[in-house]
């Protein structure tokens, strides 16, 4: 081990690490090899600082797998997945993965095969069913000879993130429907009235990150029929059931929000969330192969045979297909729908709790939802805390539960969100219910004023401060005003 000198300040015969005494000098590249093992201590020196996975309670994605399953997705850590040559077992587990998945959400196959692919999470997916809705909408524009240069996608305010990505990467013009008050989620009806002869499609959401709500995609299904009759536009539907996807089929199976429904073009999903698959992992499905354009379709053979490519990037490793497929053959649907209703099941203790400690209010639905908690305060005149202190509270005790503002229409509204993961034990459930409760009990001694108050407290001491100084006869002894705003804005005045 490559040890510090004991001549700056060293002591003979003690070796320190080098790593000790040196920092990671991250402002130019390293101009020196050290060792192995000092290479490892300084950054799990850094991730140290990180939190528990397992507490982290606002992550959607996977934080358990199976030993059995950990070992084959290590064996595949150095498989490059685009190299179906030299690695084909690998296009073969991601093509029964996608057959599986055709399968769970009944697509159109008829004699042809399945049409989807693995992507880097749901964001890659989205993008890549997106640009397929604009690609066959503007085909179908200039077919019949109109203008195509203004394609327009409807969605609510409450969608994911990359959908913003989406309408800004490709051009499309987003048109938001925000939530009206008291609801958390876009309504059906004002969704279909957003569309015009340029919108590419319409998307329904299986479980908003906000608070886990489903759409009514059946009933958006009807409007949208109606509307495609009405007008004679095709309008489709795309489904982001990037959580939903891997619970709505186990627990709730007759529930029709899938290719059930004949204006469901395009659904994605995250093999990383419910999934149950470490993060990287996400799924891309048409309802068959006349829904993916052909300008979407890259053929190349320069790693050794022709080979189809619908994804945005190229490389990439092979060890999340394989766990999928590991999973999907370890569970089974009896296996999903076993860890669904266990989760729904910690999902209602947890509610049940919550509402017995009084103090909050959920508005995460009870049933046909992600297995999560969405809850608020209860409103309180004069409360000198929120929500937001009450997330910075319970990382003292190191659990992790986001606080946040709700989408356009309710963005007044902060609430708290708990995740309920199938590795959220009823054992952690109740610690967390019982630190929650001791937070709020510190909260209450500790947080006396409100910001307002603490405002008006500040304003008086300052203006207080000031008169004094002004009627004394030997301002010298007396700070600045300056210096008594400092003070002030640090709460010592």
């Amino acid at each position: 081990m490559a040890c510090a000198d004991a001549s700056n300040g060293g002591v003979d015969g003690l070796c320190i690490p080098r790593f000790l005494w040196e920092a990671i000098d991250a402002s130019k590249f390293p101009q020196r090899s050290i060792e192995p093992r000092m290479a490892a201590s300084q950054i799990q020196g850094l991730r140290n600082l990180d939190a528990t996975p397992r507490l982290n309670l606002a992550s959607f994605v996977t934080t358990f797998m199976e030993p059995e399953c950990r070992e084959l997705m290590e064996e595949a850590i150095a498989v490059n997945y685009i190299d179906t040559e030299e690695y084909p077992s690998t296009e073969k587990i991601k093509e029964m993965c996608v057959s599986m998945l055709a399968d769970l959400w009944h697509a159109d196959l008829g004699a042809s095969k399945a049409t989807g692919t693995d992507t880097v999470g749901s964001s890659e997916a989205v993008l890549l069913a997106g640009l397929a809705m604009k690609r066959r909408w503007q085909d179908r524009r200039k077919a019949a000879g109109l203008d195509a240069s203004r394609p327009n996608i409807v969605m609510g305010t409450e969608t994911h993130v990359v959908w913003e990505k989406l309408t800004r990467y490709f051009e499309i013009e987003p048109k938001w429907v925000t939530n009206r008050p008291g609801h958390y989620h876009a309504l059906n009806e004002d969704l279909i009235a957003a569309c015009d002869e340029n919108t590419i499609g319409v998307v329904a959401i299986l479980g908003t990150t906000y608070t886990g709500h489903f759409y009514d995609v059946e009933e958006l299904d009807s409007l949208v029929a109606a509307k495609n009759e009405e007008t004679g536009w095709q309008l489709g539907i795309h489904v982001d059931a990037a959580s939903g996807g891997f619970v709505a089929p186990f627990v709730f199976p007759d529930m029709k929000w899938d290719f059930r429904l004949s204006n469901v073009v395009s659904i994605n999903a995250s093999g990383h969330k419910f999934g149950l698959v470490y993060p990287g992992l996400g799924w891309v499905m048409w309802r068959s192969r006349q829904y993916l354009p052909e300008s979407l379709v890259f053929h190349d053979n320069y790693l050794g045979k022709d080979q189809i490519t619908i994804t945005l990037n190229f490389s990439k490793g092979a060890m999340n297909v394989v766990g999928q497929l590991y999973q999907f053959t370890r569970m089974g649907f009896p296996g999903y729908r076993e860890i669904n209703r266990h989760m729904q099941h910690t999902a209602e203790r947890l509610r049940e709790g919550l509402v017995k400690m009084g103090s909050f209010e959920v508005i995460s639905a009870s049933d046909r939802c992600l297995p999560l908690v969405a809850f608020h305060l209860k409103d309180v005149e004069g409360r000198a805390y929120d929500e937001f202190n009450i997330a910075d509270r319970l990382k003292t005790f190191s659990w992790v539960v986001p606080a946040y503002t709700l989408a356009a229409g309710n963005q007044a509204r902060k609430v708290l969100r708990v995740v309920c993961r199938w590795d959220f034990s009823p054992t952690l459930t109740n610690e967390l219910l019982d630190d929650l409760q001791e937070a709020l009990d510190w909260l209450e001694v500790h947080y006396i004023y409100t910001k307002d108050q603490l405002d008006k407290i500040k304003a008086t001491s300052i203006k207080l401060a000031e008169e004094k100084v002004r009627s004394s006869s030997i301002t010298s002894k007396w700070p600045s005003v300056h210096r008594l705003q400092s003070l002030a804005e640090r709460g010592k005045c």
